[in-house]
């Protein structure tokens, strides 16, 4: 340990820190629900924010997930105060936006760390970040993937260097051909700066086997977005559906992966809702709960 560089020991540190605070955060609930619980009502998000908040403690969540459209310039500090106030930790922030150009990529990777820093206080150890697709979810060059992917990376060692790390989501776009896009990030990205964020439900809607993919990405699986669905219809709540997480938990354990576990929630228009948000969400969480064998 003495011949270490300064830099070797804060690698070191950072790496030493990530993996404690990760055995303690195993669960939590994303906050784009609450983005949807807004637009139902027909309200800003800056509506409902105390409520919505306050929603995710009743539940039962210490920890949430939230995105960028609570920290814009109008809403910034009181997210932060109502998370004080609420006692609520963040592992993770969801930061989105452009990767595959050079300004697109420079604007996000600005906004991500700076979103990051504030979050950090609040034990957030990782930024989500989703590539946005193309208009109309457009196949991107091979000259963009190149470059988009240098752009994770380059993300990737910022936030290490601040003792975080990266974890890239996707959505429907990236699993067109094959899942092209996806299997480009996992295979031309540093899996030293760049972890991955598997969203189950968005694996099978866009056709392929979230089992598959979670055996495929492996160790560099450092999240998992947890939503079910029947017969690709969003469902209410976090319950048995078209995957079969009983399966997904087995193999989690069979392989000793303790990835963060995120409720997230979504209703499309024909999803029938009948109880109260907060009581679907302490519904996911006891299922959640019950089926990986963690507590929230």
């Amino acid at each position: 340990m003495r011949n270490l560089t300064r830099r070797q020991l804060l690698a070191f540190l950072a790496a030493t820190s990530l993996e404690a605070r990760q055995s303690v955060a195993r669960m939590s609930v994303e906050g784009y629900i609450f983005q949807q619980y807004a637009t139902r009502q027909k309200k800003s998000l800056g509506d409902v924010l105390d409520e919505v908040f306050s929603i995710a403690h009743t539940a039962g969540f210490h920890n949430i997930e939230i995105n960028q459209a609570f920290f814009t310039p109008d809403l910034k500090e009181r997210t932060l105060a109502l998370l004080r106030a609420k006692q609520l930790k963040m592992p993770s922030v969801y930061v989105g936006g452009v990767m595959h150009t050079e300004e697109g990529a420079k604007a996000t990777t600005a906004k991500a760390l700076n979103i990051a820093r504030l979050c950090q206080p609040f034990g957030c150890i990782a930024v989500v970040n989703n590539p946005e697709p193309k208009p109309a979810a457009a196949q991107k060059t091979e000259a963009e993937l190149k470059h988009q992917a240098k752009a994770l990376n380059t993300l990737g060692r910022f936030l290490n260097d601040d003792g975080l790390e990266l974890r890239v989501h996707h959505h429907t776009p990236e699993l067109l051909n094959n899942a092209r896009e996806w299997r480009n990030i996992l295979h031309n990205t540093d899996p030293e700066y760049v972890a991955l964020c598997l969203d189950l439900d968005w694996v099978h809607q866009g056709g392929l086997q979230p089992l598959d993919l979670l055996h495929e990405a492996g160790t560099r699986v450092h999240e998992l977005h947890l939503r079910n669905a029947k017969d690709k219809l969003w469902l209410e709540d976090l319950e048995d559906g078209d995957i079969d997480y009983r399966e997904i938990a087995a193999y989690l354990k069979k392989e000793s992966l303790k990835p963060l576990l995120v409720v997230e929630l979504a209703y499309r228009d024909n999803t029938p809702v009948t109880r109260p948000l907060a009581e679907d969400l302490r519904l996911s969480r006891i299922y959640a709960e019950k089926v990986f064998g963690v507590h929230a």
